[in-house]
């Protein structure tokens, strides 16, 4: 068990399935008591379940993360039942919309930066408080690899560039919070089989782009995609150092503690 880890209050978004659920998982497993937010309430009851036939502690937060009211009350049950949050993991994210950007809906590129970009400094301006006066937090910002290479699939120009946002974000935000004990760091967790890229795969290849859908078809094909738990995994590894100010990518050595 991780003992920086134990007894610590975290709070997972997107944890009904996929990345978001493995970490969940793996936080409880290392002694963390766990809110897990989604949209999807029948999936984080779900995982609920399952930590607490582990033996862990977890309560399930159904609320939309690009909805300012709902986090608020969200956050504000977990705090009631566990304490202040100590570690924020910011996971939900939408790959939508798709396809080539004089097609794409204007209203779903706001409403997918309002999940993927504000969401999380929202979220993040709740729980600082409480990890400011403690001395002590931890906000992992989940990303993606077209963050470093947002040429690299043509066709994702939304989730391109609300990942970008989200690292420059969260690195800012990391000098901003340098020496209180709290740190802001990056996840890139690699190519994870999960619903996202399911989604993209049963996409129209004429609406999404051939070379795009084939991309994704290909990764799964070759057998290239790891597992939600692996990926979770070497995340949670680094939770326990001082780093701020990273981007941690999945394929990086851990650094001893």
């Amino acid at each position: 068990m991780n003992s920086s880890l134990d007894g610590r209050t975290a709070l997972v978004t997107g944890a009904g399935r996929g990345i978001g659920r493995g970490i969940a998982l793996g936080l409880a497993r290392s002694g963390a008591r766990v809110g897990l937010l989604a949209r999807t309430g029948h999936e984080i009851d779900d995982a609920c379940a399952e930590i607490h036939d582990a033996g862990g502690t977890a309560v399930a937060l159904a609320a939309d993360v690009s909805d300012p009211e709902q986090t608020r009350i969200a956050v504000q049950r977990l705090v009631d039942e566990f304490g202040h949050v100590e570690l924020l993991v910011n996971n939900a994210a939408v790959v939508w919309p798709l396809g080539p950007t004089q097609d794409v809906d204007p209203a779903a590129v706001a409403a997918a930066i309002a999940i993927n970009v504000i969401g999380p400094m929202t979220l993040a301006r709740r729980v600082l408080p409480g990890m400011l006066a403690a001395g002590w937090g931890r906000i992992v910002n989940v990303s993606a690899a077209i963050a470093a290479r947002p040429g690299m699939l043509a066709g994702l120009n939304t989730y391109a560039a609300s990942k970008g946002a989200l690292e420059a974000h969260t690195l800012n935000l990391a000098a901003e919070l340098e020496g209180t004990g709290v740190t802001a760091n990056v996840y890139r967790p690699g190519t994870v089989d999960t619903s996202m890229q399911a989604y993209i795969r049963d996409q129209p290849r004429e609406q999404i782009g051939t070379p795009l859908h084939d991309r994704f078809t290909a990764m799964l094909r070759s057998g290239a995609l790891i597992t939600p738990r692996a990926s979770a995994d070497s995340m949670i590894a680094r939770l326990a150092g001082q780093a701020s100010g990273e981007i941690w990518d999945v394929n990086d050595a851990i650094p001893a503690p």
